[in-house]
């Protein structure tokens, strides 16, 4: 009885609020905090989990890996990591749009962020897509669009925050005695499993682009295709595209571990942007580090009071309900696995992707191991689902990004990009249902 009376306290509260139009994390702060009190515990238990969970050394690397995100487009890498792509793409049906998809692997390989990858790119791509005759609503959705592949290719912050929040949950025993040991879940083991998804999802964005860019007969670029015009955009751009192999190549090869990894990627952009490129200037590192304690104090203010309220979920039982509620309705893996999909593709439409990640694993991940699902490839999964939300209103960040830098309403740019969430959609699906595409790098690299 007390426990179904604290989850409607919990769930009661916290929708309430949303409803009312509280930030997400006052929210799951008062909820939390409502219930403690319901059970009669002493508050200061509240602050000691909350404090806990900002102390983790892994998630370290969330306000490095922001600010090395934000060093990297004032000190020119991404500009150059843009004319790159451009020069790759050529005069081809879509050329311009594909360079753009292209330009956002490449810095999503760097910054971590969907939200940053959209900004950096689509300051640069949007006006040259809309001088060479795409209209300004497409340029934008496909720029929001691939946005989202910032949070899946390495490195990429929910994928620490996904690390960190599965650490702590081992598999049910029921589970290891039906399907054996599962493997340990590592923020490097995600890294590794992120890159072949990203490619799917890439190649979904690249193959729709094309048909819609023929329907609309938008070209690239005007100058034509040549390996001179691409070599001299490498020789330009070959500090920029070391960044990604030095950051990913150091955490792969042991030397160094994600979090310092991110202190790595910092250093480096400062020498390159000061010492090489010579663009980046003091008040440009004033500012990056605004935007870096701005963006991780909101950040770790939805993790912390997320921490708590997953906490309360655990304690009074909610996985192991919703698991045995599945499991009940359907043991066929792929409803299971359509279900967890569509939930998360909801979710990720109304609430943000870090605090989803750490209310939900808690949640839906001891179902993924009584089915047998590898924890890596269902941190995957889950990564990629909320990596669409960037991408579809009403919270859809990208959009809010693209429609600043183009001027193109949010509804506009919404209609546009449907096409390519739908896409994103069945990539996710074959991600879900042909394990090794996430299993095979991290097996193959002896993880």
């Amino acid at each position: 009885m007390v426990e179904s009376s604290v989850v409607m306290i919990l769930f009661g509260s916290f929708l309430a609020l949303l409803l009312l139009g509280a930030p997400i994390s006052v929210s799951l702060g008062v909820s939390a905090l409502a219930s403690f009190l319901y059970l009669g515990e002493n508050p200061i238990k509240f602050v000691q989990i909350a404090f806990t969970s900002v102390g983790s050394f892994p998630l370290m690397a969330l306000p490095a890996f922001i600010l090395a995100g934000a060093l990297m487009e004032a000190a020119g890498i991404s500009k150059r990591l843009v004319d790159l792509a451009e020069s790759f793409a050529g005069p081809f049906t879509g050329g311009m749009s594909a360079a753009t998809v292209m330009a956002c692997m490449f810095f999503g390989a760097i910054s971590g962020s969907g939200p940053a990858t959209t900004a950096a790119v689509g300051m640069l791509m949007i006006p040259a897509m809309v001088q060479r005759g795409y209209g300004k609503g497409y340029a934008s959705a496909i720029t929001a669009s691939s946005g989202g592949l910032g949070v899946v290719i390495p490195p990429s912050i929910p994928m620490v925050i996904f690390g960190i929040s599965a650490m702590g949950l081992m598999a049910p025993p029921e589970a290891i005695a039906q399907h054996g040991q599962f493997q340990s879940v590592s923020i490097p083991k995600l890294f590794i499993a992120g890159f072949l998804p990203g490619l799917v999802l890439s190649c979904g964005l690249l193959i729709m682009n094309y048909f819609l860019c023929r329907k609309h007969g938008y070209k690239g670029t005007t100058e034509g295709w040549s390996a001179g015009h691409t070599l001299a955009a490498l020789r330009k751009g070959i500090w920029s595209v070391l960044a990604p192999i030095v950051i990913l190549g150091g955490i792969y090869s042991g030397l160094f571990t994600p979090t310092e990894s991110a202190i790595v990627a910092i250093f480096y952009t400062l020498v390159i942007g000061f010492l090489v490129h010579k663009e980046l200037k003091f008040k440009d590192v004033l500012r990056s580090l605004e935007t870096t304690t701005w963006l991780t104090g909101r950040v770790l203010l939805i993790l912390f009071t997320a921490t708590v309220f997953g906490r309360l979920l655990v304690e009074n039982q909610i996985p192991a309900i919703v698991a045995a509620s599945m499991l009940e309705m359907t043991t066929n893996i792929y409803l299971i696995w359509a279900l967890i999909i569509f939930f998360l593709l909801f979710v990720g439409m109304f609430m943000e992707t870090l605090a989803a990640i750490m209310i939900l694993t808690p949640v839906l991940l001891p179902v993924a191991y009584n089915l047998g699902i590898d924890p890596i490839h269902f941190g995957i999964v889950v990564v990629c689902c909320l990596s669409i939300g960037f991408q579809t209103p009403p919270l859809g960040e990208n959009l809010f990004i693209a429609s600043g830098v183009s001027g193109t309403s949010i509804e506009e740019i919404s209609v546009r990009a449907l096409p390519f969430a739908l896409t994103s959609v069945i990539a996710v699906f074959i991600i879900a249902y042909v394990p090794q595409i996430a299993l095979f790098l991290p097996g193959l690299l002896g993880y």
